[in-house]
Parts: C-alpha cells; sequence; structure tokens
C-alpha cells in the first residue's frame, strides 16, 4: 500500500504544477456548452421566408396571417415579402432566404371551388434542418387556413392531442449538461494516467521503475487511482459550473442522495475511460501519438453518446456501437440523475454496465502493462 500510495503521490504532484492542463479541462466542456448551446437552441429560429402572394384573395391573406403568427409566436421563421417571383428565387440561391413561397393567381378561387389551393415552395435543401423545418411550418399553416378562429369548446369529431409534461422542462443547452461532464472526464482521462506514462518512457524517466520494488499493479493503480482524482475533481466542477451557467441551481432540486448517485456515475465513468486509456495507449512512447488518438477517440465514443442526438435515431450499425459505447452509459445516468429527479432508481443497468467495463479495461490494462524495457 505504501508504494502504491507514493506512485500516486509522485503523480499528483506533477499534475498540480501544470495548472494550464487542469484549467483547459475545465474551459473546455464550458465553451462547448456555452457555443453548442446557444448555437443549436434545440429549436430553429428566424428562418428567412420570402412570400410573393400574386393573389391577395381571402385565402391568400389567410395564409399569410398565419404565417405572420408564427412570426409572432414562436419566431422560427423570419418573413419577407417581394412582388417578382424570379427576384425570389434568386434570393433563396444566392442565400438571403432560406425558403421562397408562391401563392399564385387563382389560389384564393381553387380554395373557394373546393379543388385546393396550389403554392410553390422553393427551398434551399442544402441545409436540410432547416428546409425540413419550413416546410412543417407551411404545412401547417396551410392545414388551418379555412379556420377562421379557435373554438372555445372543442367538437366531438376532433382529434385533440393535450401535450402534458412528465418533468420539469429542459431548454436544449441544459440537455447537453451531461454530455459536457462526459467530455470533462474524456480530457482528464486523456491528460492523466495513460499520457503520463507516454511522457514517462519519451522522457525515459519510466527507466528508474526497474530500481524500485514497484510491481506492475503499483503502477498502473496508483496513476489510475491519482487520475481518477483529479478528474473527479474536475468533473464536479464542470458540473456545478455548466448547471449554474445554464440555470439549474442542484443544490436546491437535487436532494444528496441523488447527487452522491451523480458522483458516483462520475468516478465509475473515469475509471473505465482511464482504464481504455491504458489499454489502447499502454505500449505507446511518444506523447504525440496521444495527441494524434485523442480527437479521433474523442469524435467515436462522444458522438454516438446520446449527449446530442438520440441514440435511438441512429442507423442499425451505429446503434449496435453505441450498446457497448460507455459514454452512452454515463450520458444516461446522469440526465436521469439530474433531469427526472430519481437517484440509482432507473439506471441500475447504466451502473453494472460502467463498473463491470471498469473492472475489465483496468485489469486488461494492468495485465499488458510492460515493465521492462
Amino acid at each position: 500500500m505504501t508504494q502504491l500510495l507514493a506512485v500516486v503521490e509522485r503523480d499528483l504532484r506533477r499534475f498540480t504544477r501544470n495548472p494550464l492542463v487542469i484549467l483547459s479541462s475545465v474551459l473546455m466542456p464550458l465553451l462547448y456548452l456555452l457555443i453548442l448551446g446557444n448555437s443549436f437552441q434545440g429549436e430553429l429560429k428566424n428562418l428567412s421566408l420570402v412570400i410573393v402572394n400574386l393573389d391577395n384573395g381571402p385565402y391568400a391573406s389567410r395564409a399569410v396571417e398565419l404565417l405572420h403568427a408564427i412570426e409572432e409566436g414562436a419566431g422560427t421563421i423570419r418573413i419577407f415579402k417581394e412582388t417578382d417571383q424570379g427576384k425570389a428565387l434568386a434570393g433563396v440561391r444566392d442565400g438571403r432566404y432560406k425558403g421562397a413561397l408562391i401563392l399564385p393567381q387563382d389560389f384564393s378561387r381553387k380554395m373557394t371551388w373546393g379543388q385546393g389551393g396550389d403554392t410553390g415552395l422553393f427551398l434551399d435543401n442544402t441545409e436540410t434542418i432547416s428546409a425540413r423545418t419550413l416546410r412543417a411550418i407551411i404545412v401547417s399553416a396551410m392545414a388551418n387556413i379555412e379556420s377562421e378562429f379557435i373554438p372555445v369548446r372543442e367538437r366531438d369529431e376532433r382529434v385533440i392531442v393535450r401535450d402534458i409534461e412528465l418533468y420539469k422542462r429542459v431548454d436544449y443547452d441544459q440537455t447537453l449538461i451531461p454530455g459536457v461532464i462526459i467530455m470533462a472526464i474524456f480530457l482528464g482521462a486523456m491528460t492523466t494516467g495513460a499520457f503520463n506514462t507516454v511522457m514517462d518512457k519519451f522522457l525515459g524517466i519510466d527507466e528508474s521503475y526497474l530500481l524500485t520494488p514497484l510491481s506492475k499493479t503499483d503502477i498502473v493503480l496508483g496513476l489510475v487511482l491519482s487520475g481518477v482524482i483529479i478528474t473527479t475533481i474536475i468533473a464536479i466542477l464542470v458540473l456545478f459550473l455548466a448547471t449554474f451557467i445554464s440555470g439549474i441551481y442542484i443544490w436546491n432540486t437535487l436532494s444528496l442522495y441523488a447527487l452522491l448517485s451523480a458522483v458516483l456515475i462520475i468516478i465509475l465513468s473515469t475509471l473505465g475511460l482511464i482504464g481504455m486509456m491504458f489499454v489502447i495507449l499502454g505500449r505507446a512512447n511518444h506523447p504525440r501519438i496521444v495527441g494524434v488518438l485523442g480527437g479521433f477517440l474523442n469524435v467515436i465514443f462522444f458522438f454516438p453518446s446520446g449527449a446530442i442526438y438520440p441514440v435511438e435515431s441512429f442507423p442499425g450499425w451505429l446503434k449496435a456501437f453505441a450498446k457497448v459505447n460507455p459514454e452512452r452509459y454515463s450520458v444516461h445516468a446522469l440526465r436521469t440523475i439530474l433531469f427526472k429527479g430519481e437517484s440509482l432508481r432507473g439506471i441500475e443497468g447504466d451502473i453494472l454496465f460502467l463498473a463491470i467495463f471498469a473492472g475489465v479495461t483496468l485489469s486488461i490494462a494492468t495485465l499488458s502493462y510492460k515493465r521492462e524495457l
């Protein structure tokens, strides 16, 4: 135990002498939260739509009114008007508008005769999300074009759908918090543990281990424990700062038991990722390899974790990979604790997977570690 603690102490001292590494591990996830959370914002806003109304009849005017109501209400679209179709289409091609809606001269006449009005919707489909959103807005508005008012009493023949939210409203930037915490853990796992062994090999320091009674277990577990301590502190700091920035005051909304459950998930995730880094980078001998693999590993583990996009919507092959992705279980567990107010109930499977993953990776890391020249 004394030998193990000596490795831990030495690694902690070395890490604390590099405050820039600690600062970057905290700031990078928070910058990700600020930039991505405020650039996506969950719902699209201010999509520019130009309307060319060649009819000016009652139904055409009604369609324009409905779209203006969406503009003033949800703010999804921003309406511009043109009298010339050519200018409107040129604006779409030039990128000034996301779409152009053409209301032809006989639109109201056909609607009056019950023939259905034909409209032209020209979309900049190079941006798929914007094009789909605009199409859905136009279709919804046209479906309500004959409704002159909203009835006070709902008629029995209509199908009414009422949204009932089971939990407190969560904004898009707040949903990124679990992913931000996992990103902080990943960065901590990259800059501790296995990275220190690579630096020791690069600088020739690891040869001094041969002169000591330290075993492979002492070296690996010592570096892992120091990495867990540092990374856990960073992740908890990111947790509190991210919730404060996004407006979730967890000390008021979560119980102590739930907070301790979140810390447990952070520790298990840290153990698993550090063990995985040892398995992947344990035989590397140059820090440049860590830099090259770092960005690659971050992409293939973070984006299929469900932190940004639901796993259920992945294609089959990516969904299969997500089933063995440890970050997916970490994100799901933290999201359940932070937003559903749960503690360990409902995340037993996540805890089991993370514990097994950590045990397996740490065992492989210890067995594969090379304590020789």
